[in-house]
């Protein structure tokens, strides 16, 4: 797995027009991309390390502040960009694959305690953010 973990002053998605999900206090933003050998304990693991990250004000993480997490899905995350000018998207694992991963990766976020909102696997989202600090990691299991 690969997510982006930006901590967020605000977060929200957009889908239809519609809001479907927010981070209206300050937390995280997790992006996260899934491949062929991910599995249901690498989701954990990795929810597990974000969970506990100590980058929120303070060196603090969101199991210290009770700060909220919002995980949204993308594959683009395994872009393959180094023939051509048109990305591969080999590497990330197909829906059927992929969405009960994030799906497990937002439950054991959920399970240690957190406060959890997603994105809409396999919409087309509108992200908005304010980026706090700025502060963006990238992560791989």
């Amino acid at each position: 797995m690969r997510a982006v973990v930006q901590r967020a002053s605000r977060a929200s998605v957009t889908v239809a027009g519609a809001v479907t999900a927010e981070l209206a206090a300050p937390g995280l933003v997790v992006l996260v991309g899934v491949t062929h050998t991910d599995s249901a304990a690498t989701a954990a693991a990795l929810a597990a390390k974000i969970y506990h990250l100590r980058i929120l004000a303070g060196e603090r993480s969101c199991a210290d502040l009770n700060a909220p997490l919002l995980v949204i899905s993308q594959f683009t995350l395994y872009a393959d960009t180094t023939k051509g000018r048109r990305p591969s998207w080999s590497a990330a694992a197909p829906a059927a694959v992929a969405e009960p991963l994030v799906t497990a990766f937002a439950d054991a976020l959920t399970a240690l305690g957190a406060t959890v909102s997603t994105g809409a696997f396999g919409a087309d989202m509108q992200v908005e953010l304010v980026n706090d600090g700025p502060v963006t990691l990238v992560l791989d299991s």
